[in-house]
């Protein structure tokens, strides 16, 4: 029953396909009529599709007739593969290779990769399979992907050229031309030239420390027997010694540059020492020394602006350089000067030097080191010493003038330390460098010389003079006594300050204190007593009161307890004030030293008045008395007297309060010759000049030569009695 219906439907459904299969086919024939553009293909109808790897503006299919289909950068962002490391992606039309970066390849020799996985790039070595363009003056160094040209040992970059770049091209180190000064005549110097010469000629840039060491034992050759070169003028030998200096600097930075990176310390038999480090610019501090100095510096300060070739430190210490810098000059920069006045409390005007270290010469691959951009630290060692008066440690570096001549020179250096038989020092440019132990001419010593000697004669004066005051029995009265004190204080306070005023030690202690508050007092107690010295005069002269004076008891009160009370009271205000570091003396510091130069500023003035009105007086007596004197004859008597009275009254001690600046050399010499001659002038005017000392002092010369003529007298006259009896007996004799 339903067989022939199956077999009918059947056949049905093979002729629908049949005619689906037909018909699709004869329209699929008929849509591709028109081209599709370039990397696209017809999909049927109007329909283009792009090829792999390409995209259309249109979409996938598109029937745009204007529509392309354009190349997909796989490659470019965003990134849709990934190469893995050391590769990089590349476009290709419609796809993308993976390939080794530079200085990379494959293991297996190919050239392209498709992912990830099949990455196996390695570092290529051009140096060793050949691939690369180093010039022959230079060595092939592999890099990680690339590679550089390095100098040979004992070659530099030509100028215009930087080392370790792919197109450096170098020549060899050559000995720079090192000759004799024309300007120094010397046979010693010549000879040493003469080895230069030599080492020049026979120089193997391969071997750069065998001639560093020829050349520093010719240095210690020519140092340690100069010959000659002692005979030269201090001028020539300082000359000498920066010529030196700036040779073996550039010969020696030029001759480390031929040798391999590292340290290199040389001792020779002359105790000259050389210590030098030889690397690739570094970072961060290094340190490079020996036995006699050391040097803390920053890496960049080395290299400084110089870019080609290794980076060189080195010091060479020479102890044998003492005998060309003797005698040379030190030059204190306006810091330093400062720093020593406020110290010593007086102008600096100089010191004497004596080198205790090696003179140290400091080299760099920077050779532009007047002013570096970070301080360079060192230590130098010494034999310790220990600063006495005046005296200090000092760092210093040696100077060229415009004359090619040298000295010591302060500026840009301080030094920070020493003990343990080394000084620290920082300094902010680099040259030669040496300890110096520096005794400051603080004061002038023919200044000192008169104030000591002046002082000492006065001591002898005064002390006459208080002799005098106390057994000339005419002279007694109150102006005697006001003498007798005033010499009296004068002699104690002149010991004091001769035996004392130095403070040897530098420490203010209680023995320094003591004294400068003994001379605080007896100095004011000599004034006291001048100023009673012109109360005296006043009644003397002006109101005519012969013996009309202030009794002892008042003169003794006001001479000894006006200091007193003064003295106290500075020293309840401030103790600290008295002593100093170098002088055992009033502090300057608050104003302090006022406790002092304010009353005798006052009394001085006083005095001063006193003193007009005394020779006012006087003039009026000398016309009154004898109007018919001589003017000459009257003149000269007034001026003494006044001239006298200057001294007694204190009045040269205008001269020390005028004296603002210590550096006024004719008011310091005026000052201190008039003052410290005090004494002399107060015996000559009243003793010597006095009619009653006179008479005195000849009546005790009597008395003395009397004694001993009595007896001379007596020992001839008994030997002239036995020459009478023999001049008597010899007429008898005669006779018979």
């Amino acid at each position: 029953m339903g067989g022939p219906h199956s077999v009918a439907l059947f056949v049905f459904h093979v002729l629908c396909v049949l005619l689906t299969l037909s018909e699709a086919g004869s329209r699929n024939t008929t849509a591709c009529t028109r081209r599709c553009p370039a990397n696209s293909s017809c999909v049927g109808g109007d329909v283009c599709r792009c090829a792999p790897g390409f995209s259309s503006l249109s979409g996938k299919d598109f029937t745009d007739r204007l529509g392309s289909c354009d190349d997909i950068n796989e490659c470019g962002p965003p990134l849709t593969v990934s190469c893995g490391k050391s590769a990089d992606c590349q476009n290709t039309e419609g796809g993308y290779d993976c390939m080794c970066i530079p200085g990379y390849e494959l293991t297996s020799g190919a050239t392209v990769f498709k992912n990830e996985s099949e990455n196996t790039c390695r570092d290529m070595d051009e140096c060793s399979s050949g691939k690369h363009q180093c010039h022959n003056s230079t060595i092939c160094v592999n890099n990680v992907g690339s590679y550089t040209c390095r100098c040979r040992q004992g070659w530099v970059p030509k100028p215009g050229f930087q080392d370790k770049q792919m197109g450096t091209i170098c020549e060899e180190i050559s000995f720079p031309t090192w000759t004799a000064p024309p300007e120094i005549k010397s046979q010693s110097l010549s000879d040493f030239f003469e080895r230069v010469q030599k080492m020049s000629i026979d120089f193997n840039s391969a071997l750069p420390q065998k001639t560093i060491q020829y050349l520093i034992m010719s240095l210690d050759d020519l140092l340690k027997t100069p010959g000659d070169l002692e005979a030269l003028d201090l001028s020539s030998r300082h000359h000498t010694a920066t010529y030196l200096f700036s040779g073996l600097e550039q010969i020696l930075r030029t001759l480390a540059k031929a040798m391999s990176n590292g340290a290199f310390i040389y001792h020779s038999p002359g105790d000259t020492e050389l210590s030098l480090m030889v690397q690739e610019q570094g970072n961060g501090n290094i340190t490079v020394g020996q036995s006699q100095a050391r040097m803390l510096l920053d890496w960049a300060v080395a290299a400084g602006a110089e870019k080609s070739g290794p980076t060189v430190v080195g010091i060479l210490s020479s102890p044998n350089m003492q005998k060309l810098l003797a005698n040379a000059s030190l030059d204190l920069d306006s810091e330093k000067q400062t720093e020593l006045k406020e110290i010593y409390e007086s102008p600096v005007r100089g010191a004497q030097l004596r080198l205790l270290s090696a003179v140290n010469l400091v080299f760099l691959s920077n050779t532009n080191t007047d002013k570096l951009n970070s301080k360079v630290t060192f230590a130098f060692s010494h034999p310790w010493e220990m600063p006495g008066t005046r005296q200090e440690l000092i760092c210093a570096f040696w100077r060229s003038d415009s004359n090619r001549r040298g000295y010591w020179s302060t500026s840009g250096c301080q030094t920070l330390g020493s003990g343990n038989g080394s000084t620290t020092c920082q300094c902010n440019h680099l040259s030669s460098f040496a300890i110096l132990m520096a005794h400051y001419d603080v004061e002038d010593w023919k200044l000192a010389l008169i104030t000591k000697v002046g002082l000492a004669l006065s001591l002898v004066c005064l002390l006459l003079c208080i002799l005098t005051f106390l057994l000339v029995r005419p002279i007694q009265g109150s102006r005697t006594t006001v003498h007798l004190h005033l010499c009296i204080c004068l002699f104690v306070g002149s010991t004091i300050f001769l035996a004392g005023i130095e403070n040897e030690g530098g420490q203010v202690g209680l023995r320094c204190r003591l004294v400068a508050a003994m001379l605080h007092y007896c100095f004011l107690a000599a004034f006291c007593w001048m100023s009673l010295e012109g109360v005296e005069l006043y009644f003397l002269v002006v109101r005519v009161f012969q013996g009309q004076g202030l009794r002892k008891r008042w003169l003794c009160l006001i001479g000894y307890g006006v200091p007193l009370f003064i003295v106290a009271v500075s020293a309840a205000i401030k103790s600290q004030g008295y002593g100093r570091p170098q002088y055992c003396w009033l502090d300057h510091a608050n104003g302090f030293l006022w406790s002092f130069l304010g009353p005798v500023t006052f009394i001085v003035l006083c005095n001063a008045v006193i003193f007009v009105i005394t020779v006012w007086k006087l003039t009026q007596k000398f016309s009154e008395i004898n109007p018919d004197i001589k003017k000459l004859k009257k003149a000269r008597v007034l001026t003494i007297t006044a001239i006298a009275q200057l001294f007694v009254l204190g009045c040269t001690w205008v001269f020390g309060l005028f004296l603002f600046d210590q550096r006024s050399w004719v008011l310091c010499y005026v000052f201190s010759v008039l003052n410290s001659l005090q004494g002399l002038f107060l015996l000559v005017l009243h003793c010597l000049l006095n009619k009653k000392v006179r008479e005195e002092y000849r009546r005790w010369a009597c008395m003395v030569t009397r004694n001993k003529y009595s007896e001379f007298a007596t020992s001839t006259s008994g030997s002239g009695s036995s020459q009478s009896q023999t001049q008597a007996l010899r007429p008898s004799e005669s006779g018979m």
